[in-house]
């Protein structure tokens, strides 16, 4: 594994775009140095990343990127959620925790023992928490100073059957999860969403997952923030779990690059 990989990149887009696609989940990647905390072997170690990674989503994201008549920025996540999840509440407010799923997380997909029950998690959140958010934070900000608005579209996946870890894995499944906030998802936005991935199979509102990224200094503040959270589910592109990416990916990619490039432009 890399010692020192990166942590995360800014892939700039169009000057003129308001449209950060986030890619939070999609790499499998864990420092050596942060591989020493957790309790799981490497065969047990591989089973959970093939579990909870949002497999191939950088890869829809780029030909997003690459086939959108605007070209959208990329913030993309160049380590694993298993070393921290830059979309939890560093805090008491993440419900996640209730699983051991916090900003950094305890147990696995399967509610077993992924660090020690004594493991201090803020050297982790100092080391790559911290300068997620704040990395992020900034890109907003251009975008914001750049265009006077910013649109976060988050970019994940989830398996087709739940896993002991969700909350809410009972309820629908549909091919195409769109993930909402009261504050931050105007109908424009989610109506352009709808059209463009109208042909998956279906698209369902925050179920099973529900909410959007947007960082703490805007979140429930700015209204200049758009944010949106686009959940493909994994037999739509992928052989699960962990497995390869199949012609379902170049289809969503398509429908990524017509919501970047399009009505996002002028909506408000």
């Amino acid at each position: 594994m890399n010692h020192s990989p990166e942590s995360f990149r800014l892939l700039p887009g169009a000057a003129t775009s308001p449209v950060i696609l986030h890619v939070p989940h999609s790499s499998r990647v864990v420092p050596e140095s942060v591989r020493g905390g957790m309790v799981l072997d490497d065969q047990a170690l591989a089973r959970e990343l093939d579990h909870i990674t949002d497999s191939h989503t950088a890869d829809i994201a780029a030909a997003a990127a690459a086939g959108s008549s605007v070209t959208p920025w990329q913030f993309v996540n160049g380590l694993s959620r298993l070393v921290i999840d830059p979309e939890r509440f560093p805090d008491e407010r993440e419900e996640m925790r209730a699983v051991g799923m916090g900003a950094v997380y305890t147990r696995t997909t399967h509610r077993e023992r992924l660090r020690p029950d004594d493991f201090d998690d803020r050297p982790l959140i100092d080391r790559y928490f911290h300068p997620y958010a704040d990395a992020m934070t900034r890109a907003v900000e251009d975008r914001l100073e750049a265009v006077g608005r910013a649109v976060i579209i988050d970019v994940h996946s989830y398996p087709t059957e739940p896993l002991p870890y969700e909350l809410h894995g009972d309820g629908h499944r549909p091919p195409i999860c769109l993930g909402t906030d009261p504050f931050h998802t105007p109908a424009g936005l989610l109506a352009a969403a709808e059209k463009a991935f109208a042909g998956f199979g279906g698209t369902g509102l925050d179920s099973p997952f529900a909410g959007t990224y947007v960082p703490l200094k805007h979140y429930g503040k700015d209204e200049r923030v758009s944010a949106l959270m686009i959940e493909i589910r994994r037999d739509v592109y992928m052989s699960e779990p962990g497995g390869p990416a199949g012609p379902g990916l170049v289809a969503l990619a398509a429908a990524l690059a017509e919501l970047a490039g399009g009505p996002l432009r002028s909506q408000h």
